[in-house]
């Protein structure tokens, strides 16, 4: 087996190249990222098991089918994903997105492999308690340039598909959260651990203490890609792949049993207009996956890792 991973140091790809030789044993994996991000580090203690080649490229320029050609899956992960940082770069993350994605799927047409493409429960903005995939437009209100172009690209694909027998699955992941190798501190619960232990106030955005939005462990993403992969899951549709819906507020309150003297600075932000809603991951079990991470397991293995660092604040003898 040949699996292709775009964007392989990242939070996602970092974990994930490590868990597919147990998943898939004697598969190439082939990691391509351009090291933008400086995560050189996500290439430290690979598993001996493990059969890989590092290409250090930018996809948009580079020669992808004949990287793709016999391919049995290219998982595209290489993408900006600072939402609410992507307002101060919009044409930026607009033409790397999305040419990125572009380059990627044409790729895949040519050389008829598989593609999982990851976007994101970002572009729902409904005011319904809870969404799904069978939507319509006026549900799908993107509240930031990252997740505009999130829509875009799942367009592109859906016509690839239709028009050129694309074989590829969106999947809508939700928020990430959990340790990685390649982990970012930019997302919420993230953020919100790292400002914990520092001693740092928890900023908030002004609207969102009470708003409901999806979530996704970080063990149950690469549970996902690795279900996909064994099912040939490639029939074009989207799924939402997510495993709680939880205010800021049940976040914080998680947080508070490890770090329980922490403050809330409320901040303001351009992303928040959305009102609160569920996002349904229902499709998916329909599949047959079962949901397992838990972001309280998430937010308790972020804190003892990063404790020794800031240990005064935390709660003793929770580890």
């Amino acid at each position: 087996m040949k699996i292709i991973i775009t964007g392989a140091l990242g939070h996602i790809g970092s974990q994930l190249i490590r868990e597919l030789p147990q998943k898939f044993s004697g598969a190439e994996i082939i990691m391509i990222d351009n090291l933008s991000s400086q995560r050189y580090c996500s290439l430290f203690n690979l598993p001996e098991n493990g059969n890989y080649s590092f290409i250090e490229a930018d996809v948009i320029n580079n020669d992808l089918e004949k990287i793709f050609k016999n391919g049995d899956v290219v998982i595209h992960l290489a993408a900006l994903t600072n939402a609410e940082g992507s307002f101060e770069r919009r044409k930026e993350v607009e033409y790397v997105n999305y040419n990125t994605t572009v380059s990627v799927a044409n790729a895949c047409c040519v050389t008829n492999c598989p593609m999982i493409h990851i976007s994101s429960t970002s572009v729902y903005g409904t005011q319904k308690k809870i969404v799904d995939e069978n939507c319509n437009s006026d549900e799908l209100k993107p509240q930031s340039p990252y997740a505009e172009v999130k829509l875009k690209e799942e367009n592109f694909l859906k016509s690839l598909f239709n028009e050129k027998k694309l074989n590829v699955i969106i999947c809508r992941f939700g928020t990430i959260c959990g340790i990685s190798p390649g982990m970012r501190f930019h997302t919420a619960v993230n953020k919100f651990c790292w400002q914990a232990i520092m001693g740092q106030p928890l900023t908030v955005w002004e609207t969102a203490l009470n708003q409901k939005r999806p979530y996704l462990s970080s063990y149950d993403a690469i549970r996902a890609i690795t279900f996909i992969i064994n099912n040939r899951l490639f029939d074009g549709n989207i799924y939402n792949i997510l495993a709680e819906n939880l205010t800021v507020n049940d976040v914080i309150g998680y947080i508070k049993k490890y770090v329980p003297d922490i403050k809330i600075k409320f901040v303001q932000s351009e992303i928040m207009n959305q009102l609160s809603y569920e996002v349904s991951n229902q499709r998916f079990i329909d599949k047959g996956f079962e949901f397992k991470g838990k972001v309280e397991t998430n937010i308790k293995d972020s804190i003892e890792l990063l404790s020794k660092a800031g240990g005064s604040r935390v709660k003793k003898n929770i580890f």
